[in-house]
């Protein structure tokens, strides 16, 4: 649905919603072409290959406009790990092609990578047992504005600034009064 502002929705159908992303998977993405990427760092070789087509009408999102297959092969160490994932849109094939699509589902694993998998691992937000009213979503909040706070104070490792302000609980004040 566009917004007055003007942007657009980019939605990951994940696991929690089987029956979309089965009929997602059904679609002859083996007729629709395709545009591939293929990047290498950290000893491992990634191609992304992204194929798009316009929004079918069982697909009951707002202003959607486009559903998009991104598959992700990775190479490392001999060993191909494959990963396919389906986005939904609001964004027209003009606004979003291929290429700025997949950059921005890459983008997302970026916002994945430094926040969520911190809250998961870190702050072992997986394990929480606060699970009533607004507690989880309060507490989701609390430890985005930690990681935050100490991201902006400079810190890259996450659980080193946490043992850090741990030991020094004076500098943890400063940091949340000064931020």
């Amino acid at each position: 649905m566009k917004r007055s502002t003007g942007g657009d929705y980019v939605l990951t159908v994940k696991g929690n919603t089987p029956t979309l992303r089965a009929k997602l998977k059904k679609l002859p993405w083996k007729d629709i072409p395709a545009t591939s990427q293929t990047t290498r760092a950290h000893g491992q070789r990634a191609t992304r290959t992204t194929k798009v087509t316009e929004v079918p009408h069982w697909v009951d999102f707002p202003g959607a406009a486009q559903v998009a297959q991104l598959r992700r092969t990775v190479t490392c160490n001999g060993a191909k790990t494959i990963e396919v994932v389906y986005l939904i849109t609001s964004a027209s094939s003009h606004d979003a092609p291929p290429d700025v699509l997949a950059g921005w589902a890459r983008g997302h694993r970026g916002v994945e990578n430094r926040l969520h998998y911190v809250r998961d691992s870190t702050l072992r937000e997986d394990l929480s047992q606060v699970r009533t009213g607004r507690a989880p979503r309060t507490m989701a909040t609390v430890r985005s504005t930690v990681i935050g706070l100490l991201r902006m104070a400079g810190w890259d490792n996450i659980a080193a600034g946490l043992r850090h302000h741990a030991r020094h609980p004076e500098q943890a004040i400063t940091l949340l009064l000064t931020c």
